[in-house]
């Protein structure tokens, strides 16, 4: 079974009780179980992991091509607006990455409107809530299955 990646970056194991009036009432475990049972019914594995040090996310996203990983989804987080040492992390590493954001950023405050590491991953789906998480998983499934 092909293996795909979730990273969730900063802040975002507090899903379900952070701002619910922007992220929504889903908790991280939710998503993660809910993004799992898509993946498996594609004959996907996903695993999932968070973390709100960027030394540990740069960590996970070398593990993934070292471990044979096919695709990525990341919500970097704020770490969206300037580490330049995730940024450089995903351009080192073969595997796709989707980059998600749960709010669309580019209705939000001005340093919200740039990310430094969209520019390296395969693309970025912003403002459709935990939806968009789904969407990208759907993006990998099909560019691993070739028809991306």
């Amino acid at each position: 079974m092909a293996k795909l990646l979730l990273i969730n970056g900063p802040n975002l194991n507090r899903l379900g009780k952070r701002e619910p009036h922007k992220y929504g009432s889903t908790t991280l475990p939710e998503l993660e179980r809910d993004l799992a049972r898509t993946a498996q019914e594609s004959s996907f594995e996903l695993q999932c992991f968070q973390s709100n040090f960027e030394g540990a996310i740069i960590d996970a996203l070398h593990e993934a091509e070292d471990e044979g990983v096919r695709g990525i989804i990341l919500n970097p987080g704020a770490y969206t607006h300037y580490s330049y040492a995730i940024r450089d992390a995903i351009a080192g590493i073969s595997v796709p990455v989707i980059e998600v954001h749960i709010t669309n950023v580019h209705a939000r405050e001005e340093f919200r409107h740039v990310s430094v590491t969209a520019p390296v991953t395969r693309g970025q789906i912003v403002g459709l809530g935990m939806h968009g998480y789904h969407l990208a998983l759907e993006a990998l499934i099909r560019l691993i299955e070739g028809e991306g």
